[in-house]
């Protein structure tokens, strides 16, 4: 039976490996190749391609429209492509990084399921692999926003980070230690199907009362729009806005307004940022994280959003007054953010390709030893 030493002795010697691991992933991007990447965000709008240098400054950046949900895979694989080597015409590129709107397995090469596009098990670095010479990085648009905020903006400086990005809908990433926690089937971070009210409305995932029903533009735009359908007193200055026609009623409108005064379109954002607080306070019970990072479309409000958020952020934490709080602070990359990330994880895959090539290269020139042994009992020619 080991004496209490021992195990002491044990359990220090595994924190001691364990710090080295962590430190070598924390330090794994430092070593990354100083070559240009390129960064493909893709949503359910717009697909986004930039080369992004060592340093996170955007050296040029393309634009288009997603292909519609409808149109197989293979079209926004070419439009993937295409941007690709339009940038490469211009640019040095030595990896390829891609976020997607959707879930990605743990390897990072297959799209398991996308919401806003045609992909189900869509084998997507094998499709461009096979059309791009350069190596290739597919992850969840979320995670590389993360990503992207660690490295280069809001999250700096945080071991603990988790990424909350609003948009059309909720998704997320964590950060620990300098790595990404993606979880055993590559899926983890999707918030926003945490419920948060029981029978509450429902999500298009199948599900009621997720937590993007109430903290997301989607439930911006359905509050404000249900009010305006209803004719209400406090809907007049928007419906005058956008001439009565309801279905012009967009999340940046309501924004806009809220900043111009309109006492809905404050009230508005108010209330879904004190939904956001509440997820949070609920993910720090769960994650207990330094910083939280909010990005997405509809952080584009700041503090009209940000501040109700951290207001009932503090009421609804569990152990309130007793443990340190995490902070709550806006992205600083904008709609850049999965871009950029995208573009840096790239990097690091553009590091073990070009290892890999080296030691291909090592062994080709390598000389070639002949060994010639005489055997046993013979003298030769003689």
């Amino acid at each position: 039976m080991s004496t209490y030493r021992e195990r002491a002795h044990r359990q220090t010697a595994r924190a001691s490996v364990l710090r080295a691991i962590a430190s070598r992933e924390r330090s794994s991007h430092l070593s990354a190749p100083r070559v240009p990447t390129v960064g493909i965000d893709i949503g359910g709008t717009k697909v986004m391609a930039g080369v992004v240098d060592a340093d996170g400054t955007i050296l040029e950046r393309l634009r288009t429209e997603t292909p519609e949900k409808s149109k197989s895979p293979k079209v926004v694989e070419d439009t993937i492509a295409e941007l690709v080597l339009d940038l490469s015409d211009r640019h040095d590129v030595h990896a390829v990084g891609i976020g997607a709107a959707g879930w990605v397995d743990a390897d990072r090469s297959t799209v398991l399921f996308a919401p806003h596009l045609a992909w189900r098990n869509e084998p997507l670095r094998e499709a461009l692999a096979s059309r791009l010479a350069v190596p290739i990085m597919v992850d969840n648009d979320a995670n590389t926003a993360a990503w992207g905020e660690w490295r280069f903006g809001a999250g700096r400086g945080a071991d603990h980070l988790v990424m909350i990005t609003l948009g059309t809908g909720i998704g997320g990433g964590i950060l620990e230690s300098g790595k990404v926690k993606r979880g055993a089937f590559g899926v983890a971070g999707e918030f926003g199907h945490m419920q948060v009210v029981p029978e509450g409305h429902r999500c298009p995932c199948g599900n009621r009362g997720c937590w993007e029903q109430y903290s997301s533009g989607n439930a911006l735009v359905r509050e404000a729009r249900e009010l305006a359908a209803a004719d209400s007193p406090v809907a007049h200055h928007i419906l005058a806005r956008v001439e009565g026609q309801i279905g012009d009623i967009t999340g940046p409108l309501i924004t806009e307004l809220a900043r111009e005064g309109d006492a809905m379109c404050v009230e508005l954002l108010q209330d879904i940022g004190r939904w956001l607080g509440v997820g949070i306070a609920n993910l720090a019970a769960a994650l207990d994280p330094a910083r939280f990072v909010v990005g997405g479309g509809v952080s584009d409000a700041d503090e009209l959003l940000i501040g109700p958020a951290r207001e009932a952020f503090k009421r609804q934490l569990t152990g309130r007054g007793y443990r340190p709080e995490a902070t709550i602070v806006r992205a600083a990359l904008g709609a850049d953010a999965g871009m950029v990330g995208a573009a840096d994880l790239a990097r690091l895959v553009a590091r073990r390709f070009r290892r890999a090539n080296r030691r291909r290269a090592e062994r080709a020139h390598r000389p070639a030893f002949e060994l010639r042994l005489t055997p046993r009992g013979w003298a030769g020619d003689a």
